[in-house]
């Protein structure tokens, strides 16, 4: 932990600023040396001269200091804030490696903030959440855990969980004594209520994934409904060939557009029917597994022909979708009506032209990603937490039947388990290598 590590902490490319930093017990002596400089006040934004190691100067920047350990990482930290581009901010970054300093690997930063303790698993993930947030409402949930929503609730299962065991070897070490009745009773309510919350927090958690990592939008129907005029629609240029040969799109096709304060995945699918050649089959399985995936369904039907057997297959599909929203969208308001609505009577469609007025459904849309957003309930941000809070759950369970049973060791011993599942969320796993592969998915300078 005594190497200096320095890192550009700003994305490639032409901006106004890049920023370097700099973290470890040379970064006050590095700063020093680039900037020439015999002292530079803790927080406080130096503006001066930076040179490289020739005596040539790079640059007119602005130099902070954070003095150990009123850091981000716990450490000295120095943040160089130079004029943006790709050149400059190098050629300060080579500087400090020829003074010294080693290359941060991606996430190092933010491990050293772990293992200094200044935040734990929760907040480290959220950070690396946060900057790939797909929506207003996922940065205000990954807040909530950088304040430490999460990181409470663990504290206080782990608390009531100690307390059961606690309870159990009261109960072992005194079983000849008189101890209250309702003893077992209340140990069997906290871990009811617990199992609960945690199945709360799972059901949440997947229902609001997409908050974080944006939601997808699977467009299904027979060919030639529309689909690929309403992904351009959605996206205002030409980016799908519209045609009236059916079978035109083969493949899915999938772009990021923004509906309201939500970053979306549309998914433009190949036109459901009995294929009559083995690549317009696979187009087809292509995207009936596009709908597994989807967290919306955007069924499309042409109300210009005739209810066929193909539009019965995608009626089939969509009731027995249970877990996703379905939304129907009846497309060529424009032209004549031949559509037989009886088989779709018990979805609220919504009429709608894909070239030239689809607003409904996109209010439709953002009034379902937002809905989503008002939910309270906490959230899990990443597979590994997910993970962890089951297995916890799984031992609380198994833990239950020897505590009815009497067999107090064994009802301990899977608590315990409990117990550990539960704090690997926010405490540290004695594997390095287990830190170096989650830290390891950030990016640079983080």
């Amino acid at each position: 932990m005594s190497t200096t590590i320095a890192a550009i902490a700003t994305a490639s490319g032409i901006s106004s600023i890049s920023i370097i930093r700099v973290s470890g017990d040379l970064a006050l002596t590095l700063a020093k040396k680039i900037s020439k400089r015999s002292s530079i006040t803790p927080r406080y934004a130096h503006l001066t001269s930076l040179y490289n190691k020739e005596n040539e100067l790079i640059d007119y920047a602005i130099v902070i200091y954070f003095k150990a350990p009123n850091s981000f990482t716990g450490e000295d930290i120095v943040e160089f804030q130079c004029h943006g581009g790709v050149v400059v901010a190098q050629e300060i970054l080579e500087t400090l490696l020829a003074y010294g300093a080693r290359l941060a690997e991606p996430g190092e930063f933010s491990k050293r903030a772990f293992l200094n303790g200044k935040i734990d698993l929760t907040k480290a993930e959220a950070i690396a959440k946060l900057i790939e947030a797909k929506s207003v409402d996922g940065a205000k949930i990954l807040a909530k855990q950088l304040k430490g929503d999460l990181k409470e609730f663990i504290e206080e299962s782990r608390e009531a969980m100690l307390k059961a065991i606690a309870y159990s070897e009261v109960m072992i070490d005194y079983a000849e004594e008189d101890i209250p009745e309702d003893i077992l009773e209340n140990i069997l309510k906290q871990l009811d209520s617990l199992v609960d919350k945690i199945e709360n927090i799972i059901d949440a958690s997947q229902r609001r994934k997409g908050l974080i990592e944006g939601f997808r939008v699977a467009i299904i129907g027979k060919p030639n409904v529309g689909k690929s005029s309403l992904l351009n629609g959605f996206l205002a240029h030409e980016r799908a060939i519209v045609s009236d040969i059916a079978g035109t799109t083969r493949d899915t096709i999938e772009e990021q557009v923004r509906i309201g304060s939500h970053i979306v995945r549309l998914i433009d699918t190949a036109g459901i029917r009995n294929a009559r050649d083995s690549i317009e089959k696979i187009g087809v399985e292509r995207s009936l597994e596009s709908i597994k995936d989807a967290d919306v369904v955007i069924a499309l039907f042409d109300l210009s022909r005739e209810f066929d057997q193909e539009d019965a297959k995608i009626v089939e599909i969509i009731d027995a979708i249970e877990d996703r929203e379905v939304i129907v969208a009846l497309n060529k308001v424009d032209l004549e009506r031949k559509l037989d609505l009886e088989p779709l009577k018990k979805y609220d469609t919504i009429e709608i032209s894909a070239k030239d007025n689809f607003k409904k459904l996109t209010n439709r849309l953002e009034d379902f990603f937002n809905s989503i957003g008002q939910d309270e309930e906490l959230m899990l941000i990443s597979t590994r937490q997910i993970e962890a809070v089951q297995k916890t759950k799984k031992a609380i369970l198994e833990a239950k039947e020897p505590l009815l049973l009497g067999q107090l060791e064994f009802f301990s011993y899977h608590l315990q388990d409990a117990i550990r599942a539960l704090s690997s969320i926010s405490k540290p796993y004695d594997s390095e290598e287990i830190l170096d592969k989650m830290f390891g998915e950030f990016c640079l300078g983080k």
